[in-house]
């Protein structure tokens, strides 16, 4: 078996089992079409239907040195949840995180073959922003402090999507500059607003188009994508409370740890534990 596949087969099988990783399994990857070979790799092997996508930013020095700086990775199907979802589970034994996330909804695909979008035309892709809340879990503990790289080839360090109530008026983008605050347990642990993030969410649907574009693939209607954390990248554990507070609209769950195999083939209902 070779390197990439190796890696991919050992973060399926881990995040299937919800069991650490350590070390990392393979040569870790040295450039993005290495990262996003493996992480295409993974996705086949997993074999479920990626229903979005998670961006992730990529900050400095390493976004000069790759070139490029956003990152991203597949949210499968079975792990986006509606705001009715009480927990969200975490892979306990590696890492997990909580973000402040909009989720927007792409309405209709980019024209085949349009890339570097403005961010009017990727605008126009789009039929609904969202408040939100990504779950960044991954079996192996040292995904982010290795870097973007090894980041992308495990999912982009998704494990789950909570979408809450839709952002009025998103189309006049007044959304960026709501304040926004994250807390852990009633505890503050970051606020910021989406108009310091890069170029925002809708540059990330533009982001998104190139970066699917370039693996063969396209951004295709109903799909999700999670532009981004707002306030920042919030560890969390097991038996804590996160909640993303968005001024006129809030999301909340509690975090529970993943069960492994016993949760394959869950609905999503019964993965995130409605209450």
């Amino acid at each position: 078996m070779g390197n990439r596949d190796r890696i991919a087969q050992a973060f399926v099988t881990a995040r299937q089992q919800a069991a650490g990783l350590s070390p990392y399994p393979g040569e870790p990857p040295m450039t993005l079409a290495e990262a996003y070979a493996i992480q295409d790799r993974a996705i086949a092997i997993d074999g479920r239907v990626a229903a979005g996508w998670k961006v992730g930013r990529i900050n400095a020095p390493l976004d000069a040195t790759l070139g490029v700086n956003r990152l991203a990775g597949p949210i499968f199907a079975d792990q986006i949840f509606g705001a009715e979802t009480a927990t969200m589970a975490v892979i306990a034994d590696g890492f997990a995180a909580a973000e402040a996330e909009y989720c927007v909804r792409i309405g209709r695909a980019p024209e085949a073959g349009r890339t570097a979008l403005s961010l009017d035309e990727a605008l126009a892709l789009v039929d609904a922003v969202h408040i939100g809340v990504e779950i960044a879990s991954s079996p192996y503990a040292g995904i982010n402090a290795d870097g973007p790289l090894v980041t992308i080839s495990d999912f982009g360090n998704n494990f789950g999507l909570l979408i809450g109530a839709e952002v009025p008026g998103w189309r006049e983008l007044g959304f960026l500059d709501w304040p926004v605050e994250s807390r852990i347990d009633d505890a503050v642990v970051g606020s910021a607003t989406a108009r310091a993030m890069l170029d925002g969410p809708i540059g990330a649907v533009a982001f998104l188009v190139d970066c699917l574009a370039a693996r063969g693939q396209a951004l295709m209607p109903g799909t999700w994508v999670s532009s981004g954390a707002v306030t920042g990248v919030h560890q969390i554990r097991p038996g804590q409370r996160f909640e993303a507070d968005f001024g006129v609209q809030h999301v909340r769950c509690g975090i529970v740890a993943a069960a492994g195999n016993a949760d394959t083939g869950r609905t999503p209902a019964q993965a995130g534990g409605q209450g």
